[in-house]
């Protein structure tokens, strides 16, 4: 019985580290997509502006 209870303990613990390191990464990927959005149209904006401004 005691080892039944050790392996639901050890499983449960688990998956509890198992949620914590998905939600850690599903963060990463947020800001991941964050940046690259605000790189993009910090890029659009700089192009925007030497083609309006070329000779």
């Amino acid at each position: 019985m005691s080892k039944e209870d050790a392996a639901k303990a050890l499983e449960k613990e688990l998956e509890k580290s198992r949620l914590a390191q998905e939600t850690k990464n599903e963060r990463q990927v947020w800001y991941f997509l964050g940046y690259f959005l605000f790189g993009i149209h910090i890029i659009a904006f700089v192009m925007i502006y030497a083609v309006r401004h070329a000779k």
